[in-house]
């Protein structure tokens, strides 16, 4: 096929690359050694290179021949032949982790620079050009967090803005939403934007020692959205794990019983909205969209009613008919809640609160609480993008992968929100990639563009290849086949040429 002239840049990708190491093998999928991937387009051209991230859990693993750097889904020990007392201060050494850099999940932007991103407070700058790794930086030195999202947003003027955790930090566990430039003043070139790093708020958690997790979080043009689900973190657990001998994902457990509450923070007044939003317990990891319409909040996630995704990518349980074995014990539900932050403050209880055209509800309690109620918009679908150019404001498309009841994506789908229709591109033996969506320079639509996935065969014998289609028909523009093996990867973004480096600066 033929690429679109105005296409110029880089789609830079991440995920899990590598599994085994000496005679160790991770046991989860998503424990694997970053391995990074990149798509050039230069002139209607394609160019593909690959790198693993060159970490320092990638480097002590690659020296000892074995993993010695504990992930989330596998717990290392020091080698065996070391005396007592240095075992015995490894332990006490765990208790708080000293946390993975194996930056596996995504790519951030900060600034003219690219960050591999995970969930710990380590990040990795590289180079999106050669894929080098470069420094390590620790969020925790700027911002008392221990762990944090690898989905940050981004503001109009360039801002990032992420969230983490703080783990029983001055006897206080809690959420810290905090902002880091993209530039620092003329006269502090040397120094880093994370010195300028600055906390917006923080949400206590409901419970000391049960923090929720999460994976993302909602972004409006005046509110952040953050949802506490009932997934929650058990610290004493996590702490005790290396005695225990068990892996941290372990120490994570989905309360059924449990509420899912709703917070909302004012960007302006750095507070949250006082009034109590929640909803059933629900397990979710990645947000859509989210926007204000006449006083109200809308916002689009994809739930579960339970944890079992997690538990599909034990590499036990990925044998080689997995793709017929295992199913989901929850389908993934796109749902949409319409939450009234300006409502009668006498209206009845039991009333519905929600003044604008959906099936969403919000019904009023006797505490005066409001439980909320979503519209389900679709099912069976995963890893969501938008057009970024609409986050936070009222938006038609998102593209996605479609799962259904297995994990493994097998098409990848537009979804009009209006309209409810879905387009769809899928062939035999192909499993695509997080569909990332790029506007034309001369865009007036929000789907004027093309959307961009990395598919992998399931068949050995057929080759990968990067596909691109035209974002506003669905159609094969072209495809870009790759003559090495692609790994299964996670998140990523494009890079217009304009935001590259040359080589000289």
């Amino acid at each position: 096929g033929q690429l679109p002239t105005w296409l110029q840049g880089i789609l830079l990708r991440n995920g899990p690359g590598m599994h085994t190491i000496g005679d160790t093998k991770y046991n989860h999928w998503f424990d694997g050694l970053a391995l990074l991937h990149s798509f050039t387009f230069k002139n209607g051209e394609v160019y593909y290179r690959s790198k693993y991230l060159r970490s320092d859990t990638y480097n002590c693993n690659v020296e000892a021949n074995r993993i010695v750097v504990s992930e989330f889904g596998t717990m290392a020990y020091p080698d065996p032949c070391k005396n007592i007392f240095a075992k015995a201060f490894s332990y006490l050494s765990h208790t708080i982790p000293e946390f993975t850099d194996n930056c596996l999940i995504n790519i951030m932007k900060t600034g003219d620079d690219f960050y591999a991103t995970t969930e710990t407070n380590f990040i990795r700058k590289i180079n999106p050009q050669t894929l080098e790794t470069l420094e390590k930086v620790d969020y925790s030195k700027y911002v008392a967090v221990n762990i944090a999202t690898s989905h940050p947003h981004y503001d109009s003027a360039g801002n990032i803005l992420n969230m983490g955790t703080s783990i029983v930090d001055k006897g206080k566990t809690k959420y810290i939403l905090f902002k880091i430039p993209p530039s620092v003043p003329e006269k502090e070139k040397k120094k880093s934007c994370f010195k300028h790093l600055e906390v917006v708020c923080s949400i206590p958690s409901r419970s000391l020692l049960h923090p929720s997790y999460y994976h993302s979080f909602g972004i409006t043009e005046n509110y952040i959205v953050f949802i506490e689900q009932p997934l929650k973190l058990d610290i004493v657990k996590m702490a005790t794990a290396y005695i225990r001998g068990v892996n941290w994902a372990s120490c994570l457990a989905c309360h059924k019983e449990d509420k899912t509450w709703f917070h909302f923070v004012d960007k302006k007044t750095k507070k949250e909205v006082s009034t109590k939003f929640f909803t059933d317990a629900m397990v979710l990891f990645h947000h859509i969209n989210a926007y204000e319409e006449d006083g109200h909040i809308i916002f689009d996630i994809i739930a579960y009613t339970d944890n079992s995704l997690y538990d599909m990518f034990y590499l036990k349980n990925l044998s080689k008919d997995f793709e017929e074995s295992s199913k989901l014990t929850s389908i993934p539900t796109c749902k949409r809640f319409v939450v009234p932050l300006q409502y009668d403050k006498d209206a009845e209880v039991g009333s519905n609160l929600v003044t604008l055209p959906s099936t969403a509800t919000a019904v009023k309690e006797k505490d005066g609480s409001i439980y909320c109620q979503p519209e389900i918009l679709c099912e069976g679908i995963e890893l969501p993008r938008i057009n970024y150019d609409y986050n936070g404001k009222k938006y038609k498309y998102f593209f996605a992968t479609e799962v259904q009841w297995s994990p493994v994506p097998t098409k990848i789908v537009k979804f009009n929100i209006q309209t409810k229709e879905m387009l769809e591109w899928g062939e035999d033996h192909c499993w695509p990639s997080e569909p990332v969506f790029v506007p034309s320079p001369d865009a007036r639509e929000e789907d004027d563009g093309i959307v961009l996935t990395c598919v992998v065969m399931s068949d050995p014998k057929e080759a990968p290849f990067l596909l691109v289609l035209d974002a506003k028909t669905f159609k094969e523009l072209g495809r870009a086949t790759v003559d090495v093996d692609m790994h299964l990867d996670l998140h990523g973004i494009f890079i217009p040429e304009k935001d590259l480096k040359t080589e000289t600066e």
